[in-house]
């Protein structure tokens, strides 16, 4: 063993106040790095969940005219963010270990995480129009419309909304790679913004296939077809990067689409507090969203730190983790107030009823809280969790914690309004 040298005489003579202003000297500076690129990921996410509360609003004839519909767009929107935050977070890994390489080719890191990306998003697109049928005829949803007609929507929709998703996935791996960003931190909350923009426009545009007779009918039944035989394809493929994602990402995706339908079904029993106050549907997008890309954040650095070796995976979080935490605390102050007042403006634009801009603060402030304490606990167990038990924390970390907020948050949301007494 080697003698402590004159360094370690001099850092251990100091007091034990000089030691510990060090140490937060060096969290202050690390705080800087990560926290600048996370607050302008996380303002975008904001602003542009914003717009997707205003087109939920816009949609409701849609909803009207479609029995069963909204109880599957919170797990439509959970989706996309589920499947391509964990791509993201898989590609970030590959950044940091030094195995990323800009090809699409068959047999890559790039190639298989791409396709398998695609299998899932239309597989589990199939598979939430069945749930989403599912639950929304044993909890009294009357009319609702057809599996096929639902997978029609789901897939179609959902499609098109991942080719555009992924395209910005890849571009953004791409410029991380020659610039040298820690993808990390952007992923979630940018994999997130577009999956709320996106989801519901294309899901809009999914619709419009349908009432069409025998070619709607045959289309549905195509997606039907097409779902099942992703995971068919997914689960017997010899590409060995693709098979252990595939099987790996099914149980937690389909955990993930029955709690964000659940979400849905918990939206639409307290209608009548959305109907009276628009604008807290307007907030929801953002509020739900917000939660799940601070968790994300987390959830993709612990990925990454369990990799690289420099967290161990204990019940009791070591000090970076701790720090992660509160630098995640610490972000969702400005989120969380950005998203309440953006909410009470955007309904002033649209001219429906906010109980007021303090009011909004205060349901955000005090829901967000709650919210995103989950998302701590959450991002960090279910990620140890995941390496213990022999599975990539990147492909179980996010959708985890991304699902269970489309429920949770949506509940604290709610129970936030009702306990400020604004109903």
């Amino acid at each position: 063993m080697a003698p402590p040298s004159a360094s370690d005489d001099r850092r251990a003579r100091e007091p034990v106040r000089l030691r510990r202003l060090r140490r937060w000297s060096v969290a202050a500076r690390e705080y800087r790095s990560v926290a600048l690129p996370s607050l302008v990921a996380l303002a975008a996410n904001s602003s542009t969940s914003l717009v997707a509360g205003a087109v939920l609003g816009s949609l409701t004839e849609t909803f009207e005219r479609l029995p069963g519909l909204l109880v599957l767009v919170p797990a439509a929107i959970g989706l996309r963010g589920n499947v391509f935050s964990s791509l993201g977070s898989r590609l970030s890994t590959a950044l940091h270990t030094g195995t990323f390489r800009l090809t699409l080719r068959p047999g890559t890191v790039m190639g298989d995480n791409v396709a398998t990306a695609l299998l899932l998003t239309v597989g589990f697109s199939f598979v939430l129009a069945v749930v989403a049928k599912a639950f929304a005829v044993a909890f009294g949803v009357p009319d609702t419309i057809s599996i096929p007609e639902l997978a029609l929507t789901s897939v179609a929709g959902g499609l098109l909304a991942s080719v555009l998703v992924l395209g910005l996935t890849v571009g953004l791996a791409a410029a991380a790679e020659r610039r040298g960003w820690d993808l990390d931190n952007l992923v979630a909350p940018i994999i997130s913004t577009l999956g709320d923009v996106l989801t519901l426009p294309a899901l809009w545009v999914g619709t419009l296939l349908l009432g069409h007779g025998a070619a709607s009918t045959v289309a549905g039944l195509g997606c039907v077809v097409a779902g099942a035989a992703c995971f068919v394809y997914g689960a017997t493929s010899r590409r060995e990067v693709l098979r252990p994602i595939i099987r790996q990402s099914t149980p937690v995706l389909f955990a993930a689409v029955v709690l964000s339908t659940l979400a849905g079904l918990a939206i639409e029993s307290r209608l009548e507090l959305f109907a009276d106050l628009p604008a807290l549907l307007v907030l929801l997008p953002a509020f739900v969203s917000s939660a799940g890309a601070l968790g994300g954040i987390q959830a993709s650095r612990l990925a990454t730190q369990l990799h690289l070796g420099t967290v161990a995976p204990v019940a009791v979080p070591a000090r970076p983790a701790r720090r992660d935490a509160l630098l995640v605390m610490a972000l969702a102050l400005p989120v969380y107030t950005i998203n309440a007042l953006g909410s009470h403006a955007v309904a002033g634009v649209l001219g429906v009823a906010s109980p007021g801009a303090a009011s909004m603060l205060a349901v955000a402030l005090l829901g967000g809280f709650g919210a995103v304490s989950f998302v701590v606990i959450v991002a960090y167990y279910s990620g140890i969790a995941a390496y213990r038990f022999g599975v990539d924390p990147d492909s179980y970390g996010i959708p985890v914690v991304t699902s269970s907020v489309d429920f949770v948050g949506a509940l604290a949301l709610i129970g936030a309004a009702v306990a400020l007494g604004i109903t």
